[in-house]
């Protein structure tokens, strides 16, 4: 067994895991963050998305020793649990939310554009959210519920 030690929406945390465990596993499974969703358990579908020291990665595929005394932010990081961020706002107000499966996962591959890019091109932002599929096909909805955070 080896301690995980890693900034975890804004906190200090501390898990016993072993080696081979996956990000994926982690959240779930240790600490009780069920917002990042397994889908294909590949690294295809993008359901298991978080940001990992301000990039996406697929936390299904990302060895959990790899967020040693990094950063990682899931869904649950981005709420102070009383107002909903502006990011989930916007999925909300534009019906980008659907079955609701794919959107944490969107909404964090979103926060991480729009943290290096505040002004992103309809193609960025479709690139940005390209490696999450959306089964309801909602992402029109998705694209404007980005696009209406953008600041002119």
């Amino acid at each position: 067994m080896t301690v995980l030690k890693m900034k975890l929406n804004g906190k200090q945390v501390e898990v016993e895991i072993k080696p081979s465990d996956l990000l994926l596993n982690v959240l779930r499974d240790k600490l009780g963050l069920m917002g990042t969703k397994e889908g294909c358990g590949e690294g295809d579908c993008g359901a298991c998305t978080v940001i990992l020291d301000g990039e996406t990665v697929t936390s299904c595929i990302t060895p959990a020793l790899k967020a040693m005394g990094k950063e990682v932010i899931t869904i649950e990081g981005l709420s102070d649990g009383k107002e909903l961020h502006p990011i989930q706002k916007a999925f909300v107000e534009y019906g980008a939310i659907q079955c609701g499966y794919c959107t944490p996962a969107m909404i964090l591959s979103a926060k991480a554009l729009l943290d290096k890019n505040p002004t992103p091109t309809r193609e960025e932002i479709k690139t940005a959210i390209s490696g999450n599929l959306c089964r309801c096909g909602g992402y029109e909805y998705i694209i404007a519920a980005i696009q209406s955070l953008i600041k002119p």
